[in-house]
C-alpha cells in the first residue's frame, strides 16, 4: 500500500514534536528565590565572559569523550567562594542537558552562581542563578554582600496554592509565583529572609542592613 505524502508529513511532525518535548524535559529546574540560590551555591561572582571554547572533560563509561564549554572570565567581584579568583566557568554543551549560553564578547556583566571546582574553576547549569548584572534590583545587589548570607539558616518555602502558610518559625513564605505569576516578583526583587534574635525568620525589605530593632522584634 503506497504511503500518502500527508501521512508521512504527519509522522515526521509527530517525531519532531516528540523529540522537542524530550529535549525540553531533559533539563528541568524548580524556581528558587535569589537568596536560596545564593545559599545553595559554592561560588557567587560578578564577572565578564571574555572567551569561549569546547573542551574534553574525560570519558564516559563507553570511552567516548565528554564535551564541555569553557568560558574564560574576568572576575569583577566575589560574593561567595574560595580564596582565589575564578578564571573559568564550565557548562554542558547544550541546553537539553542544562548547558548555559553566555555572551563571550566581554561586553556584558553577569551575576554567576554555581559549584566550585579546583584550580579557580566553577561549573554552572541552567538551574543555577545566572543573571545580567544590570537586570538586578538595588536591593539584590546590596543583599549579595551580606544580607543573603545572614539568612542562609532560614528556609524560603514556595507557596504552591492559596491559602498557604509556614510550618516552622524559621521559614519565610515565597508567594511571587502564586500571586504575581512570575519568578522575579516583589519578594524576589526586593526582599531577603533574615534570621532574627529569637531564631525565627522574617522578610526584610530595604537597601540598608537590618537594624537591631528589626532583628530583636517579636511578632504580636
Amino acid at each position: 500500500m503506497p504511503f500518502s505524502v500527508n501521512g508521512i508529513l504527519c509522522t515526521l511532525a509527530l517525531l519532531v514534536l516528540w523529540r522537542a518535548e524530550e529535549l525540553a524535559e531533559a533539563c528541568s529546574c524548580a524556581p528558587v528565590h535569589p537568596q536560596q540560590a545564593f545559599c545553595n551555591a559554592d561560588v557567587v561572582i560578578r564577572a565578564k565572559v571574555v572567551g569561549e571554547r569546547e573542551v574534553d572533560s574525560g570519558n564516559d563509561i563507553y570511552g567516548n569523550p565528554i564535551k564541555r564549554i569553557q568560558y574564560e572570565i574576568k572576575q569583577i567581584k566575589m560574593f561567595k567562594g574560595p580564596n582565589q579568583d575564578i578564571e573559568a566557568v564550565f557548562t554542558a554543551p547544550v541546553s537539553a542537558v542544562c548547558g548555559v549560553t553566555l555572551d563571550a564578547t566581554g561586553k556584558k556583566e553577569y551575576l554567576i552562581s554555581g559549584k566550585a571546582e579546583s584550580g579557580g574553576r566553577m561549573h554552572v547549569t541552567l538551574c543555577d542563578y545566572i543573571m545580567h548584572w544590570d537586570s538586578l534590583s538595588a536591593t539584590q545587589k546590596k543583599s549579595l554582600s551580606q544580607r543573603y548570607q545572614m539568612g542562609c539558616d532560614c528556609k524560603i518555602v514556595r507557596c504552591p496554592s492559596l491559602p498557604c502558610e509556614i510550618s516552622a518559625p524559621e521559614e519565610c513564605l515565597w508567594t511571587d509565583l502564586m500571586i504575581e505569576k512570575q519568578v522575579h516578583g516583589r519578594q524576589a526583587n526586593h526582599y531577603a529572609c533574615v534570621k532574627r534574635a529569637d531564631g525565627s525568620c522574617s522578610w526584610y525589605r530595604g537597601v540598608a542592613p537590618p537594624k537591631k530593632e528589626f532583628l530583636d522584634a517579636e511578632d504580636p
